[in-house]
Order: C-alpha cells, then sequence, then structure tokens
C-alpha cells in the first residue's frame, strides 16, 4: 500500500458515531451552563475552586496553615485574589523532569464602571465606564448589557452583585444614535464611530419623590442600591464592577453544532482545560492547570502571566513535597512542557480576504496548533520548536484527536498574543493549542461543538503523555 504523502486534515463530525455525538452535545451543555453563569475572572475562579474541592483538591493555604506536607496523587490548589487558580496533580517522578502545564486566561474584553462612575444628565441616570481589552466599540451599543462584580466596602465587607441576569432583572445599555440624524457619524472610520467615552451606561430615568432634591434621578438609583445591596456612591471607588452582555449561551445554528457566548476567549479554552484536569490521576509527571487574568491587557499586575505568582507556588509545592532548592526549581520550569490553551480565528466566508486558506483554522476540524502568534514579523511572539511539534502531532494521532494548524490572518494583516512567550522565558516548550472562533473579542462569539470536544481530547492525551 502507498504511504500517503499529503496531509489531509479531517472532519471531526465524519469520525463520530452516535454515542461520540451524545458526548460532544453533553460536553457542550455543561460548557454552556460554565460560561453562562461565570462572566468574571472571579466568578470563574471560585466555580472552578467548588468544582475542585468536590473532586478532592485542597487549598494550599490551608495546607500551609496546617504545617501539611504533599506527596504523589495528591491534588492541591492555590488562589491569587480570586482571579487567577493554579491546580497541581503532584506525579510520582521528580519535580526536575518537568511539569505538564496546560496554561489559559479567565478574563475577556468587556466594559468596566469607572472609579465615580455615576452621574446625572438631563434628567437621566448613567454609569461611566472604561473598556478593558481590544474591542470594537461599536458593537456594545443597543446590546441588553448585565452588571457583575463585587463592591468592598470600607469596613472590608465584600457585597456581590449581579445585574442583569435573571429573566426578572432588569438591563442596561449603551445607546446609538439614531440612522435619521447619524450623517455625520456614517462618514467616520468605524475606531471612531463610537469613541470610548460615549460608552456611557443608561441606568435610569426615574427621580425620587423629593421635587427640591438635586440630580433626583441619580439620588433614586442610590437609593435602589442602598435598600439593595447596603451600598453608597463612595463604595464605587472600591469595587470591580464589570458590564458584561446579559443572558445565557445559546446553541448556534439551526443544526445546533455551534455555541454562542460571551467570553469564549478565553474560557472556552479555561473550561475545557480544567474539563481535562480533574480526569487526571496518579500520574507520572506533575500535571498543572494554570487559568489567570489580564491576558486581554498585557498579563500585567498581581493575577497576571507576568507576576510571580506561578513560580512562587511552584516552589512552595516542591518544599511541601520536600524536594526545593533554587537550582530545582529553576531545573523543574526549564524541562516543563506547556500548552498555551488560547484560541484562535476560525475561517470566515464572509471576510476571506484577511485569510490564508492553507494557513488557517475551520470549524470542525478540530483543536488548532498556531507554531507562533505575533503580529506581522512575527512581533511578540512565541515561534515553538519543531521537535516539539513533532512530540506533539505523534501525541494527538495516537489518540486519535483531531487536530489542525494556523495562523492567526494574513502575514500583513494583523495578529495577536497569548500567555505562551511568559512561560517560554524560563526555557521550557511552549506552543498555543486552542479552539478556532468566529467574532473573537465581539460581544458574542461563535465556536464550534466539534472543536470544544477535540480540545478536551487534546488536553487529556497531553496531561497524560507529554
Amino acid at each position: 500500500m502507498t504511504k500517503e504523502l499529503t496531509k489531509k486534515y479531517e472532519y471531526a463530525w465524519d469520525k463520530y458515531s452516535e454515542e461520540d455525538l451524545k458526548k460532544v452535545f453533553s460536553l457542550s451543555d455543561r460548557y454552556k451552563e460554565f460560561v453562562s453563569k461565570c462572566k468574571t475572572e472571579r466568578e470563574c475562579v471560585l466555580e472552578f475552586i467548588a468544582r475542585a474541592e468536590k473532586a478532592g483538591y485542597k487549598s494550599l493555604d490551608a495546607i500551609l496553615k496546617e504545617k501539611g506536607t504533599l506527596k504523589a496523587g495528591d491534588k492541591v490548589y492555590a488562589n491569587k485574589m480570586d482571579k487567577s487558580l493554579a491546580l497541581f496533580v503532584i506525579g510520582s517522578n521528580g519535580f526536575e523532569q518537568g511539569l505538564r502545564i496546560l496554561g489559559a486566561h479567565v478574563d475577556s474584553p468587556r466594559l468596566d464602571l469607572k472609579q465615580n462612575p455615576l452621574y446625572e444628565d438631563t434628567d437621566l441616570a448613567l454609569f461611566e465606564t472604561h473598556y478593558y481589552g481590544g474591542i470594537k466599540k461599536y458593537q456594545w451599543v443597543t446590546l441588553p448589557l448585565a452588571i457583575h462584580g463585587v463592591v468592598i466596602k470600607k469596613d472590608g465587607t465584600k457585597v456581590e452583585v449581579v445585574i442583569g441576569e435573571d429573566e426578572n432583572d432588569p438591563v442596561v445599555g449603551v445607546s446609538d444614535l439614531l440612522i435619521h440624524l447619524a450623517a455625520d457619524q456614517m462618514d467616520k472610520k468605524a475606531n471612531k464611530v463610537i469613541e470610548g467615552e460615549d460608552l456611557n451606561i443608561l441606568i435610569g430615568s426615574m427621580p425620587i419623590a423629593d421635587k427640591d432634591g438635586k440630580d433626583r434621578v441619580k439620588q433614586n438609583i442610590l437609593k435602589l442600591l442602598n435598600d439593595k445591596y447596603g451600598i453608597i456612591e463612595e463604595d464605587f471607588v472600591s469595587a470591580e464592577l464589570e458590564v458584561v452582555p446579559s443572558g445565557k449561551a445559546r446553541d448556534y445554528g439551526i443544526d445546533k453544532s455551534m455555541v454562542m457566548a460571551y467570553g469564549h476567549d478565553d474560557r472556552i479554552c479555561a473550561y475545557t482545560s480544567f474539563e481535562s484536569m480533574m480526569n487526571i490521576e496518579n500520574p507520572d509527571k506533575t500535571c498543572v492547570t494554570l487559568l489567570v487574568d489580564k491576558e486581554e491587557i498585557g498579563s500585567v499586575g498581581a493575577t497576571g502571566m507576568h507576576s510571580k505568582f506561578f513560580e512562587d507556588t511552584l516552589a512552595e509545592i516542591m518544599n511541601l513535597c520536600n524536594d526545593y532548592d533554587g537550582l530545582k526549581l529553576r531545573r523543574t520550569l526549564r524541562n516543563s512542557k506547556m500548552l498555551s490553551s488560547d484560541v484562535t480565528a476560525a475561517y470566515d466566508p464572509n471576510f476571506p480576504s484577511v485569510m490564508e486558506k492553507k494557513n488557517t483554522a475551520y470549524f470542525g476540524k478540530g483543536v488548532v496548533f498556531n507554531k507562533y502568534t505575533g503580529a506581522r514579523g512575527k512581533n511578540s511572539s512565541n515561534d515553538a520548536n519543531p521537535e516539539y511539534i513533532a512530540e506533539l502531532r505523534n501525541i494527538m494521532d495516537k489518540h486519535n484527536v483531531v487536530w489542525q494548524t494556523s495562523e492567526l490572518g494574513k502575514v500583513d494583516q494583523g495578529g495577536g498574543g497569548t500567555i505562551a512567550y511568559i512561560l517560554a522565558e524560563y526555557g521550557m516548550n511552549v506552543v498555543d493549542f486552542g479552539i478556532a472562533l468566529h467574532n473573537m473579542h465581539a460581544p458574542w462569539e461563535i465556536a464550534s461543538k466539534a472543536d470544544i470536544y477535540e480540545a478536551v481530547k487534546g488536553y487529556n492525551a497531553f496531561l497524560v503523555e507529554a
């Protein structure tokens, strides 16, 4: 028989039995439930922790407080400010042989309330916002929006806020100019049609009863918030309130083959990585799932990947296993292997000019290797070693994972980045490996259910064998 010399990427749907299809749709149902509920980093991390504890994971802080120890097979998690999470299953081999790491991020583009957001203008009450991450600002107008987050009162009391998700809740939104008066607006470039300072959220129009009062609509909003949450205007200074699309993730397409949701980037990879991690028991090498914050704004700050959170946590865990010194830590990081679990762009026939068909991802053709990301001349890219990709190809094929390769658009069209290059600075092997989307960074993004399923299979195979 002649050996096949040409690579033909498979269509995952063609491989599925009736039993496989049930698993594909069941996984997507679980994912839709998660991503509908968890629309902020805090909500994601706390939900993951609750699920991990049910699966036998213990808090690193609790183990340290109790002066405990760790051994092979133990499961432990570290929580950083409720916005980043590291999950570990301790392997039977020494740490110096390296870790198997899945890394995804749980922050998504959105609108954040400013520190002093509430004002009244012409008998309307509004919140001022500051957008977070790369967005097309015009996509955020005339949508039903919800407010999620926390308010920390001066005495340290934490108040959790969710407005606009229950079917009996009101929603809020950003208005747009009516087409009848939009002649000047329609002549503007897309990035100027709606500007950042115009993304103000309309939240009320009813005044308090006191006809002699000032800013009566604003005062009514403050009264309603105080009645429900016990907060005052000054408390906004120590709040973290995010404005996100209101509503649940939905099946997309008449055939229900896709999922529409807010925050696919990158909660779709965070969720599939977490599901895979929950399948790991008694590995030979220590397995890690990193779910981090701030990727959309450069992975900065105490909860971003540039922080020392992961390195410090690993040092603590090695010490609890009686296997720590500074040199061992460096060797462990250098000998590790990582999949940077982040999304990429799927080919869209409505916009063919920005894609190069032989080097782009397609819905239904599985989880995606991006050898490099970056922009134009691979700027700010992690360019993975071919030896590592060859090893991963072998693992994926051995475990019957449907996979494909991609670049993020044509060479001179732009590009993007992930956390891959940050972990690569330790000298470990890293490559981007995630799920392709339509509408990336829009309020509602689209993914294929087949690709979600293949991602879990791929992450499982990596954690078992890399």
